[in-house]
Order: C-alpha cells, then sequence, then structure tokens
C-alpha cells in the first residue's frame, strides 16, 4: 500500500505553532527565524488547502480544521517518538545518562544511584553537570533541576521543598539565595548593596562548604543535607520555611514511558 507523503517538517512547526498561539516563541522552539515559522504555516496550507491560524486583536487562534487535526497528529508524533526510543532500547536499555546540579550529585542523588546499580548490576551511568543541559543534545534519560515545577516536561518532586540553615555566624549568599533572610530572597530577588551578605558564592554546594569550613551559615535546601554524617549534621538548624523551589526529576514524556526510566524514577522516589 502506497503511503500518503507527509510533510513532517511542516508539521512539527505547526504543532509548536499552535502550543504556542505564536510563531515567534515557535520560531524560539525549533531555532529558526519567525519568517521561516510563517513560510512553512502557509505551505502547509497551501497543501491542505485550509486556513490553520487566523490574527485577532486578541493575538493567534486556531481555526476549526486546525483544532479538528490537533490531537491526532500529537499522539502521531508521540508514536514516531516512542518508536525511534524502542529502536534505540536494545542497545542502551540498561545505560542511564542524567544531568544534576553537582553539588545535589554528591549531597542526594550518588548514594542512590549506588544502591539500585547494586540491585541491577548491568546498570551504567553518564552523570552530567548541569541544570540546563538539553535533553537532545545530551541524548539525556533524565535530569535533576531545582525549579518551582516542570514545566513542560513530566516530573516529580524528590522530597520536600524546605530551607534549612547551615552554620553559623555571617550569611554567606549564593545565586538561589542572595540575600539569605529576607524578603527578596524568598522571591529570588536582589535586594540591593546594602542588603548583600559579606560572603558570596557560586552555588548552593559551595554554600554548604563554606559553611562546614565556618565561614558563616548559609541557608540552602534541605536535601543537600541528607547525607551529613553526625558532626555535620549538628551544624544543621530547620528553618521551617518552604521553599519556592525544590528539586524535580524531570524529563520529556516519551523518555517517561521507558521501561528503565520507570525502573529508575520508582527507585529514587521509594519513601520520598
Amino acid at each position: 500500500m502506497k503511503r500518503t507523503h507527509l510533510p513532517l517538517n511542516a508539521l512539527r512547526v505547526f504543532d509548536a505553532a499552535a502550543r504556542h498561539l505564536s510563531f515567534t516563541r515557535a520560531a524560539d522552539e525549533l531555532a529558526v527565524t519567525p519568517a521561516a515559522v510563517g513560510q512553512q504555516i502557509r505551505a502547509l496550507e497551501d497543501l491542505l488547502g485550509v486556513v490553520l491560524f487566523r490574527r485577532t486583536s486578541k493575538g493567534l487562534e486556531l481555526t476549526e480544521e486546525a483544532g479538528a487535526g490537533l490531537a491526532a497528529l500529537r499522539t502521531g508524533f508521540l508514536h514516531f517518538e516512542d518508536a525511534v526510543q524502542a529502536m534505540q532500547a536494545g542497545q542502551s536499555s540498561h545505560v542511564y545518562t542524567i544531568a544534576a546540579p553537582r553539588e545535589f550529585i554528591a549531597a542526594w542523588l550518588a548514594p542512590r544511584l549506588a544502591a539500585f546499580r547494586a540491585e541491577n548490576q548491568q546498570v551504567r551511568y553518564v552523570l552530567v553537570d548541569g541544570e540546563t543541559t538539553d535533553f537532545t543534545e545530551a541524548n539525556l534519560d533524565l535530569a535533576v533541576r531545582w525549579t518551582d515545577g516542570p514545566d513542560d516536561l513530566e516530573g516529580v518532586p524528590l522530597g520536600k521543598a524546605e530551607w534549612v540553615t547551615v552554620g553559623e555566624g555571617d550569611w554567606i549568599g549564593w545565586p538561589g539565595d542572595p540575600v539569605p533572610g529576607g524578603e527578596a530572597a524568598a522571591e529570588g530577588k536582589d535586594g540591593g548593596d546594602e542588603n548583600k551578605p559579606p560572603i558570596t558564592v557560586a552555588d548552593a554546594g559551595q554554600a554548604v562548604a563554606a559553611a562546614l569550613a565556618g565561614l558563616g551559615r548559609a541557608r540552602v535546601p534541605a536535601l543537600l543535607t541528607a547525607g551529613f554524617d553526625e558532626a555535620q549534621a549538628a551544624s544543621v538548624a530547620a528553618t521551617d520555611a518552604p521553599c519556592r523551589r525544590g528539586y524535580w526529576l524531570v524529563a520529556p514524556l516519551p523518555q517517561w514511558r521507558q521501561k528503565k526510566v520507570k525502573a529508575l524514577v520508582a527507585a529514587l522516589t521509594a519513601g520520598a
């Protein structure tokens, strides 16, 4: 049976434009120009013989014809992605590529990965340092990100999003908490030079290390103290303050559906 030629690239552009209801944001997602998005949409409209978008005073909106095929189109793309994952699974079913903040790997993630591998000796890990690493470019299976939610990915929170204070003395600031204890810090804003702490470091891991070394006290996500020994734990004080952000385990839907990913997610979230 001869299959109908599908303009897959144009359909991909249409899907992005329909999700964002913006050619500009679709262009950002696809790393092309808005003009290129418009050209692809016009070519698709000419091919299909229908109008897909209308411009209104409120912005871009889908036509009825466009909406009628959108759900089936997105299901089709998911099937394409599942097919690619299935073709790759035979060679990589025991290999996990995971991106996470360096301090989180050391403090929380590494011991749990070790426990999972102890029960699954064939497993191998590739660990990538970074919260914003691109899933496609790095061929990631999972990522841990310090954020307020999974955004457009599938995800689950790891533990509770809470602050704790480590150490004593002057405050130690870091980009996630630039003005410790202040309202500006809670919102992730800079409270001004007069409110800046006397010590500032590059990330939460350095803040913990500086506090443990006696340089001062730092407010950090509670999960970063999960692996503290008895002496280190004595320097930790609960703040009873919820943190707007937390550590989330995230992945695009096709990865999230994979059997191997489900197994590791279940292990990492057990008892959470």
